[in-house]
């Protein structure tokens, strides 16, 4: 059934519903919330990346006027971890730290004066650890281990067709490495959440979050509390782009709120943001591409390393997207691409918008800018000769079959820049373009 009153919003331009709000002030962001007799919340991150925990003193902490709670590792109900993939990174570190993202102490208190003074009053002694901070050093033999299990959290292979025989037919072939770096989100509204337990005894919590639902599980589990106990709401957002999917305040408030009975309320300086939320991965990419001599091209070999951090996060996802989509929107019929998601001791890395797509499109289009200089090609045809188009099957063996607009979206944009489409992709074109 047609939907009629959707298809009156198409071409026109409805008022956003909480633009006025926005503008005025009057929407409350979590930040903004506050409750009778709350507490503030504040975390201890460790100091440094890698380090096992042979000392932890909070006797002067829990002196400090005002400080109601200061909670270890010991005081987590249930499952000391969360993660949206493997739920392996603490709530509270036990024995050793991972990155600097890793939480070691959480207090509340009833000023945040007080509460950030209960944290220069925790000891903390740690025996620093072999570190690795490249991915590609994390996958030799005998480089430190961030996890038991091996550095390697993730390895996915594609195949398709006969990648020696494609390198054969290819006129030109091209190599070259090419890296993307770490990026954060920066968002708006640093982390910040409202904890509390209602008068029914069920824990309640208020926060910029992307995955409510799944908060609820990942709650439960290191709360020990029944999913139908917590409530999870979600006020205005002020920005996430996939950093707010993973757990950072969320279940440290919660734990707080539980020992202290009391609401509480914690907020992230800029600085502690960049510790609580996750990164986009940061990428090495191998690239061998083939091209005939008309640009077709022929074969693509590429090997993908991500740096997914200390902990999982959406990694091994991230690296997937970025396998299936390693060959960007052309037709290659001979493909080897492996990806690899790989422990450092880095901040970790998971969901950022393109989610693993961004990044190898920086060296599959300089590759094929490469082909077309070698060529003496333009660049334009090299892609446009290349381009998917309906029937087109991926490197994954997906059937294009329908709404492919790559070519008609690359004519719109050539005509608009002015260039003669005829000209620049010669004569092997310009039956395809009438």
């Amino acid at each position: 059934m047609i939907n009629l009153a959707y298809n009156r919003g198409i071409g026109s331009s409805p008022r956003k519903v909480d633009a006025l709000d926005k503008v005025t002030g009057k929407i409350k962001f979590p930040g903004d919330l506050s409750a009778k007799g709350m507490l503030y919340g504040k975390l201890l991150y460790s100091p440094v990346a890698h380090a096992r925990i042979v000392a932890l003193d909070t006797e002067q902490a829990r002196r400090v006027p005002g400080v109601r709670a200061v909670l270890t590792a010991a005081d987590v109900p249930g499952h000391n971890g969360h993660g949206v993939v493997i739920p392996h990174q603490p709530v509270l570190a036990l024995e050793v730290v991972r990155s600097v993202n890793d939480v070691i102490a959480a207090v509340a208190a009833d000023t945040l004066t007080a509460a950030e003074e209960a944290l220069r009053q925790i000891k903390v002694e740690l025996v620093p650890l072999p570190a690795v901070f490249d991915p590609l050093a994390a996958m030799e033999p005998g480089a430190p281990q961030v996890h038991p299990e091996g550095n390697i959290a993730y390895h996915l292979k594609i195949r398709k067709g006969d990648i020696e025989e494609g390198f054969a037919q290819a006129t030109v072939v091209v190599e070259d490495t090419y890296r993307t770096q770490m990026v954060d989100h920066a968002f708006l509204q640093p982390e910040a959440v409202l904890a509390e337990f209602n008068h029914e005894g069920h824990l309640v919590l208020q926060v910029a979050t992307q995955y409510p639902h799944w908060d609820r599980t990942e709650l439960s589990r290191a709360l020990n509390l029944p999913e139908e106990r917590i409530q999870v709401i979600t006020p205005a957002v002020g920005g996430a782009f996939g950093g707010r999917e993973d757990m950072t305040l969320q279940i440290q408030a919660g734990l707080l709120a539980l020992k202290t009975r009391c609401p509480v309320k914690m907020v992230c300086s800029r600085e502690e943001s960049f510790l609580a939320h996750s990164k986009r991965h940061p990428m090495v990419m191998r690239y061998k591409t083939g091209a005939d001599r008309e640009g077709r091209l022929t074969a693509v070999e590429a090997k993908i390393v991500g740096d997914t951090g200390a902990y999982a996060s959406w990694g091994p996802n991230v690296l997937r997207k970025a396998a299936v989509h390693a060959t960007g929107p052309y037709l290659v019929p001979n493909v080897k691409i492996d990806v690899y998601a790989v422990y450092t001791n880095n901040p970790f890395a998971g969901a950022m918008r393109g989610f693993g797509a961004t990044q190898p499109a920086v060296a599959y289009e300089a590759q094929m800018d490469r082909i077309a200089e070698k060529l003496g090609l333009h660049p334009f045809a090299v892609r446009w000769r290349n381009a998917f188009t309906e029937g087109s099957v991926t490197a994954t063996g997906q059937v294009l079959e329908t709404s492919v607009g790559l070519r008609q979206t690359m004519t719109e944009a050539a005509h608009r820049m002015g260039w003669d489409i005829e000209k620049i992709c010669n004569r092997f074109l310009t039956e395809k373009l009438r």
